[in-house]
């Protein structure tokens, strides 16, 4: 225990050598563009990655679209034309990296804007805003300030970058004849040819417009901008507005594109940031509280920012496990990482956000369907990795696409928990009924039964993902079996009968155990190293195993076994069951352990493992924030909607508050 305090401390010495804390729980300030690790501005449609570059973004990332990685190779999420990249000069002189001073960011979590501000010689100083616009999901957004010491000469000029695997890209000027602005378009082609995707930019002004300026050169290199003599002490501002369309989401991106910008356009600078601000603020009303540890309030708010972020009300679509961080991790597909670790904290939090992740799985219904005839199962057959056809989309090299089957019970347990937080029966009729029965048949079809009359599930990838072609895997035969009681609860309420094979199965399904009564992990488990959290979530989530020696022994034998660089997820689930026997101070610790070494600098984002690189993994996001919700905090979702049972207060918090729950939005404290 002293080795692994004695190391977070490292870590959190080494993030905080890269950003001050500042005084409240809503930002984060980053001093130094060593080790950057950019944090991404979303509105659940696109997602703009940050850059330690000036006056730019990184890369702009769609959420549900994809093309192919290459042409017969899987499906992988799309970058789009980067359409904010500004080159500023003063009096000639171009300002970059290298000429600046007093560079700092500050993520503003609740107005989901980073702030950055610089000083050039002793001429200006510049603050600048960038925010994927809420109000404007296919839209983002640079707001400028400038504000001089002397007077000087401003150019500013802005140009288009190019993902090297878009092709076909060609710009051209337009003139907006309504607002006298013109607008810099950009088209191309996805990299196999399967989507159009178009850019539009323009300038917004607070008061008169500059001349504005054209800067022609190659069909991909055109530019725009203005220049403006600047006077001592006043303040200049000016935004620019990016719209990003492609054929995932509009039959002509190109016209939609400009008339999405012309909106845009067509507001003021003030308007579109208020009108992002207030929806931003209504989805803070799901929020948690941490008084007397600022450092634990700011992580457990990047956390919710970052689902809030990734996700969107009425989109029907779901959250890849670097949501829109990243188009190359795990290249943007769906996987149980949004039912099982992201869903739950948004379930209980946002109800439309939820609901908007069981649409998706519902659309692709027919398809399970689909797949299971086309592996001789009846009922749905979800795929491990999932695109926007609903196909499997694992390569083929990774046995975990053929033979990882939990995914179909994560996803109807999600469907049913949606019915007990928010006890809508039209929804579960309509919705959730279809999916939860087709699951339920798919797995009566997938058992085996066995001459003493249990059922066996054999030939399977667990969660602990290191073990392949394994038998009665303890998780894989734990969900099966739960979805399938919930199934009957779902009957009932709904008034159908159903085969009793259903209960048959849930009350037979086999698990292994130790001669010490450990359960094992799969049949033939001996002891081995595990990648992940498996036999305890029959602990949690499921609640199978509820005697408190049972869930002490197992708990105590699993955690020596876990792998040190495995997901984050795994110490998440101890501390929920550690808080959920009264251990506080070993739930919180845990709950450190499951995030604190995965932080990267400068703003703390977290990567997929310890010494993984990869930022933003959302789905340690997810685990971490169900250990306060569902460890610290106490809460149940049960057949009345959620309540709260002993919940605990480790010593390094002062109050818990954890705001917006369930279908009454109430709030639960632990003090």
């Amino acid at each position: 225990m002293y080795k692994i305090f004695a190391l977070l401390l490292i870590i959190t010495y080494s993030i905080s050598g890269f950003c001050q804390q500042t005084e409240d729980g809503w930002s984060i300030k980053a001093l130094s563009r060593k080790d950057y690790n950019g944090v991404t501005m979303a509105n659940g449609r696109i997602g703009l990655i940050s850059s330690k570059d000036l006056f730019c973004i990184k890369d702009i990332v769609t959420n549900g679209v994809y093309d192919k990685v290459d042409t017969g190779d899987v499906s992988r999420i799309i970058r789009t034309q980067v359409f904010a990249n500004l080159s500023l000069t003063i009096d000639g002189d171009k300002i970059d990296s290298n000429n600046i001073l007093n560079w700092q960011q500050i993520l503003d979590m609740k107005e989901a804007i980073l702030n950055t501000s610089v000083d050039y010689k002793n001429k200006v100083h510049i603050e600048y805003k960038i925010l994927a616009l809420r109000n404007l999901p296919y839209a983002g957004m640079i707001v400028v300030g400038i504000t001089p010491k002397m007077d000087c000469k401003l150019n500013v000029r802005n140009r288009f970058n190019f993902p090297p695997e878009l092709k076909n890209t060609q710009t051209q000027y337009l003139r907006d004849g309504g607002v006298g602005t013109p607008m810099i378009l950009a088209t191309s082609k996805s990299k196999t040819g399967m989507h159009e995707i178009a850019a539009c930019a323009g300038f917004i002004f607070d008061d008169e417009k500059p001349e504005y300026i054209v800067v022609d050169g190659s069909r991909e290199s055109l530019q725009s901008g203005f220049d403006k003599k600047l006077r001592q002490g006043k303040t200049y501002r000016f935004a620019l507005v990016g719209t990003t369309c492609t054929t995932g989401n509009f039959k002509d991106p190109l016209l939609e594109s400009q008339r999405i910008a012309i909106y845009a356009l067509h507001n003021k600078i003030d308007d579109l940031l208020s009108a992002h601000k207030t929806l931003w603020a209504d989805l803070w009303q799901g929020d948690i509280e941490i008084e007397g540890n600022i450092e634990d309030q700011r992580d457990i708010r990047l956390a919710l920012y970052s689902l809030y972020s990734f996700s969107r009300a009425n989109t029907r679509l779901s959250i890849p496990p670097l949501g829109l961080s990243s188009w190359i991790g795990y290249n943007g597909h769906i996987f149980w990482d949004s039912e099982l670790w992201m869903y739950p904290v948004l379930l209980l939090m946002n109800k439309d956000i939820a609901k908007t992740l069981m649409d998706y799985r519902y659309d692709r219904l027919n398809i399970a369907m689909q797949r299971a005839d086309n592996y001789g199962y009846r009922g749905a057959m979800y795929p491990w990795e999932s695109d926007d056809t609903g196909e499997e989309a694992t390569p083929t090299w990774y046995l975990t696409g053929t033979f990882e089957h939990h995914i179909t019970a994560d996803v109807g347990i999600a469907m049913w928990n949606y019915y007990k937080v928010y006890q809508d029966k039209e929804w579960l009729e309509k919705i959730g009924w279809p999916v939860i029965k087709n699951i339920s048949d798919f797995w009566v079809n997938r058992c085996t039964k066995n001459l003493d009359g249990s059922y066996s599930i054999n030939n399977v990838v667990g969660a602990d993902e290191s073990k392949h072609n394994i038998n009665d895997n303890a998780f894989t035969n734990g969900s099966a079996a739960t979805i399938l009681r919930y199934a009957n609860e779902a009957a009932e309420v709904l008034h159908i009968h159903v085969d009793p094979i259903w209960k048959e199965i849930a009350d037979n399904i086999k698990f292994h155990y130790s001669k010490d009564g450990v359960l094992l992990e799969h049949s033939t488990y001996n002891g081995e190293t595990i990648n992940q959290a498996d036999a305890n979530l029959l602990i949690y989530p499921l609640g199978i195993i509820t005697d408190k020696s049972k869930i002490s022994k197992d708990i105590n034998y699993y955690e020596s076994k876990m792998l040190v660089d495995g997901p984050a997820m795994g110490n998440s689930i101890l501390a929920i069951i550690h808080a959920r026997l009264g251990d506080t101070e070993k739930a919180y610790d845990l709950y450190k352990k499951s995030y604190v070494w995965n932080k990267r600098p400068p703003f703390g984002v977290l990567s997929e493992t310890k010494f993984s690189n990869n930022p933003y993994f959302a789905t340690a996001a997810g685990g971490m924030l169900q250990a306060v919700l569902f460890g610290l905090g106490g809460l149940r979702i049960t057949e009345e909607g959620v309540i709260q049972n002993n919940p605990v207060l480790p010593k390094a918090w002062k109050s818990i508050t954890i705001k917006g729950i369930g279908m009454r939005r109430e709030t639960f404290y632990v003090k």
